[in-house]
């Protein structure tokens, strides 16, 4: 079996038209199982896209894919809790955790653990599966060595992002409205400026990182085409690809056909640079290396 393919939250402010036309497109084109869907960076823009929640819900159910709930990186409030907390009661699908701050009121039924929790060891693994946890998605850093040992212990689902760029820290201040002289309680919402992120260079005019509102990514779309076979060999079942700009149908379409041995990986990898020929890949944390750099894929053991 090639295990699942998903879809995970929309990290991104998008305009809320753009937002909901890429959702349905996603319910009516896209070859995937499962759909992550909810404000994970900054609650702020949970209102902004509340309009057109309950027909995306309709749409992507009624075109066979799992929903999952996706919840805040980063629970700093009495309010955000509260929010939270009547998201996970109110919702008859599964619930993505990734800040346990939640963790005690979906406790007992079964919820999935987004990859903001620092799950890098078998006794953490092991704690969340026993408070329910059936589908669990590792940090962005892990490298392959610690995905096997995760796997081999695993009783959840593990789900591994293969596309897109990686958070690589959140914080409670917004560095994206600071950089247009902004506080964060009146950002005038300008991460909706950048569809990708906003691109930032060392002092000397070298790429560096990008920031998303309160979260900082890398600067690479990280992408793992061409270690899926070792990822499915070491017992990893489902793969996650974060939505960028750009052509996220194709890119979908790319991954499963290498899922399911029908292209070759050194093809898929082609593919994928053909339709984002903007940016630049990397692999290195799944190599224990550099995690911006590139790397030949790695042989199963």
């Amino acid at each position: 079996m090639s295990g699942a393919l998903t879809l995970g939250p929309l990290l991104y402010n998008w305009p809320a038209a753009r937002a909901r036309d890429f959702y349905l497109r996603v319910a009516d084109e896209m070859d995937v199982d499962r759909v992550y869907f909810g404000e994970v960076v900054c609650s702020k823009r949970q209102p902004l896209h509340a309009g057109y929640a309950a027909e995306v819900l309709e749409r992507l159910l009624a075109a066979g894919k799992q929903v999952v709930f996706s919840t805040l990186a980063l629970v700093t409030n009495k309010k955000e809790i509260a929010s939270m907390k009547a998201l996970c009661a109110d919702r008859e699908v599964l619930v993505e955790l990734n800040d346990l701050t939640l963790l005690e009121t979906v406790s007992g039924k079964p919820f999935a653990v987004g990859p903001y929790v620092n799950v890098y060891n078998e006794g953490t693994l092991r704690f969340l599966e026993e408070a329910g946890a059936s589908i669990v998605t590792p940090p962005f850093e892990l490298p392959r060595t610690t995905l096997g040992i995760l796997a081999a212990q695993a009783a959840s689902e593990l789900e591994v992002q293969v596309f897109g760029r990686m958070p690589l820290a959140i914080s409670a201040r917004c560095y994206h409205a600071r950089a247009f002289h902004l506080h964060k309680d009146g950002c005038q919402f300008v991460c909706d400026r950048h569809e990708d992120g906003m691109e930032v260079n060392t002092l000397d005019g070298q790429q560096f990182l990008t920031v998303n509102g309160t979260q900082t990514q890398s600067r690479t779309y990280g992408n793992l085409i061409q270690e899926i076979p070792d990822l499915q060999s070491l017992g990893i079942t489902s793969f996650r690809l974060s939505p960028q700009s750009g052509d996220m149908v194709g890119v979908a379409r790319v991954f499963r056909a290498v899922q399911k041995g029908e292209t070759a990986p050194g093809e898929g990898l082609a593919r994928l640079s053909a339709l984002a020929s903007h940016t630049t890949f990397s692999n290195g944390f799944y190599h224990a290396a550099t995690g911006r750099s590139l790397h030949s894929p790695q042989l199963a053991e």
